[in-house]
């Protein structure tokens, strides 16, 4: 039985995605908590995250939790999610720049107020709904996940990993921007999967089952 720690820092949609995991192997053990041994002790982590990256950022300082995602992230599978993925950044530029948890190189830039689509219409900020993701790569979250499949994003901010291998998928808005990273025993995502039906809780699934290469 796989035990599941959903990081509780107060910011994110913690029932929900508790739901949701669970959905995705009823045999495991998830807990949500802010608690570092249950976290550190736990399988596979997920990482959540609704709001403003100063907001996150200062919850998890303020709960001492920052250390305990690093150490996290070197030992075992970590799932950020929405706010969680762009957190696992260096910095974001919202809220006038700010520093993040520094775990894949990169920055996360706020979408441009003048993008419009190829008919010329204005789009709108955020970018919310259902959108097309294109993996990069044959990561194992991707198992059983059809390229094109349809996720549910909410997000005025996007990632820009430095190194573009660190991309695990690709949404357009109207270009390409990182709906998904891959870096060690982290694998992110800028959608909510707890929200995204059939594919969403097929990616849980096989987040669930994900044994990373040492």
């Amino acid at each position: 039985m796989s035990s599941v720690a959903i990081i509780d820092y107060g910011m994110g949609n913690l029932h929900s995605i508790a739901k949701a995991v669970q959905h995705a192997d009823p045999s495991a053990s998830v807990i949500v908590t802010d608690q570092h041994r249950a976290i550190l002790e736990a399988d596979r982590v997920v990482f959540p995250g609704v709001g403003a990256i100063r907001d996150c950022m200062a919850a998890l300082e303020s709960r001492g939790l920052a250390p305990v995602l690093r150490e996290a992230a070197a030992t075992k599978p970590l799932l950020g999610i929405c706010l969680g993925m762009q957190a696992l950044l260096d910095e974001s530029e919202e809220n006038n720049g700010t520093a993040c948890l520094g775990l894949i190189a990169g920055r996360v830039l706020r979408f441009a107020d003048t993008l419009r689509d190829p008919a010329g219409h204005a789009l709108k900020i955020p970018h919310m709904g259902w959108n097309e993701v294109f993996p990069q790569g044959d990561h194992p979250l991707w198992a059983g996940i059809a390229p094109g499949s349809r996720f549910y994003f909410v997000h005025s901010y996007y990632a820009r990993p430095s190194q573009e291998a660190d991309i695990a998928a690709t949404a357009n808005y109207p270009e390409p921007f990182a709906a998904a990273l891959a870096h060690g025993n982290i694998f992110a995502v800028q959608f909510h999967p707890e929200k995204s039906q059939t594919a969403g809780l097929r990616l849980l699934a096989n987040f669930l089952r994900w044994h990373p290469e040492p």
